[in-house]
């Protein structure tokens, strides 16, 4: 089984989230893609999220009709901060250690792999496939990995790059625009919008 995973906050999680777990699935031929919400990213413990149940409906929602996509609670159940490495580790108790998991991210939070927890476990528990801009280089990319995995095998094998559309959208964004009533409706699944206008998630208080 070839499994992609992505990991996020997902405060909320949008087009763009969707655009590259479908294109990833395509592309590399994954039976599967799960999204796993964290509950709180070590290198995120400045920025308050919005409560793990909220961010997980939101996910459930967007997901919703697509057989090919599922999300998991496994870090919101395992409390604490959400490390990569232990997540991939129980990904693999489920799955069985046959699984092949492919670990999807941006090129930017790729660049802070060094700052992960246990990085050269990572990448031999995991491939990475890095989504990029159209022209982008992943040579600063390589530069900020280890040179070899735990495994003894050049890291930069590890890693797949996959050019997507350019979307300018982020989660930061829509946050703000959601405070100062601005327009944010077509950036994310319509269930999705409906929920946070509902639920009043980015109001300003």
């Amino acid at each position: 089984m070839k499994l992609g995973v992505m990991g996020g906050t997902f405060d909320p999680i949008h087009i763009g989230h969707l655009v590259i777990a479908e294109e990833a699935r395509h592309r590399f031929g994954l039976d599967h893609v799960v999204f796993i919400p964290s509950a709180r990213p070590p290198h995120k413990t400045d920025i308050k999220s919005s409560p793990p149940g909220d961010r997980l409906r939101m996910v459930q929602l967007a997901i919703e009709g697509n057989e090919n996509l599922s999300v998991s609670d496994m870090e919101i159940e395992r409390k604490g901060l959400s490390y990569t490495v232990d997540t991939l580790h129980e990904l693999h108790r489920v799955h069985g250690a046959d699984t092949e998991l492919f670990f999807i991210t941006g090129a930017d939070a790729l660049l802070e792999i060094l700052t992960w927890k246990e990085p050269g476990k990572l990448l031999s528990r995991s491939r990475f496939i890095v989504a990029t801009r159209p022209c982008f280089s992943l040579e600063n990319v390589h530069e900020a990995l280890p040179k070899l995995d735990n495994c003894g095998r050049p890291s930069v094998e590890n890693v797949l790059k996959m050019e997507i559309p350019a979307l300018d959208i982020s989660s930061t964004g829509i946050r703000e625009r959601a405070a100062d009533g601005r327009p944010f409706r077509y950036l994310v699944p319509e269930p999705v919008w409906s929920y946070i206008v509902q639920e009043e998630l980015y109001k300003k208080r």
